[in-house]
């Protein structure tokens, strides 16, 4: 069964009882990075999102009968890792109320979008991650870091202007692969209207 396949709790049960650890461990990678930005926006710490994430999947491969009778082991996914992120953030930080009742009323179309926005980010990075090296380390100091140009150049040694170059020339190279790739274009203006949200 290909991992793009498995949409029941009961069809990861029979990949389980198999012992099929490899299409396993690619269910699991399909879903780890989405899965991290949702607990992400929660947690707000990236070590502490992983092992969320790890502990999730790490329950359902020790004990995966609890799961019987999930329908979609997509909201599943989800749910179970927001709930745990709250969790964690209310035993660190005393949240209000309402938001534990947040994940009880996730309906089906939240958890589509919510993936699909997921799915445009990890996109996103993969795209940068094949920038040329020094576009791609002058673009990362740019938008992760924040860096203004002036200091951008200072730490690689090189003139503002050559910052300014390289960071015109990132976005036009990931406006053109969102717009004329047809796997990366397959969304439609969901993409590239992430890039320019994204990228500004």
């Amino acid at each position: 069964m290909d991992v793009l396949e498995i949409e029941s709790g009961q069809q990861l049960i029979e990949i389980i009882e198999k012992n099929r650890t490899s299409v396993f461990t690619q269910f699991y990678t399909s879903y780890f990075q989405k899965l991290l930005l949702a607990s992400d926006k929660y947690v707000k710490d990236v070590f502490i999102t992983e092992e969320i994430v790890q502990d999730i999947f790490l329950k359902i491969w020790e004990n995966p009968y609890h799961i019987s009778e999930v329908k979609s082991i997509k909201s599943y996914l989800y749910k179970a890792v927001i709930n745990a992120s709250i969790n964690y953030v209310n035993r660190q930080k005393n949240i209000e109320e309402h938001h534990l009742k947040l994940v009880a009323e996730f309906s089906d179309e939240y958890v589509r979008d919510l993936d699909d926005e997921n799915e445009m980010i990890v996109l996103l990075h993969s795209e940068i991650e094949r920038l040329p090296v020094q576009c791609r380390k002058v673009f990362k100091l740019s938008r992760f870091e924040h860096l203004k140009y002036k200091e951008i150049a200072s730490q690689l040694g090189i003139s503002e202007k050559t910052v300014e170059n390289h960071i015109g020339n990132a976005l036009k190279i990931l406006r053109d692969r969102f717009m004329n790739d047809e796997n990366l274009n397959k969304k439609g203006k969901g993409y590239l209207l992430l890039v320019n949200i994204f990228l500004y």
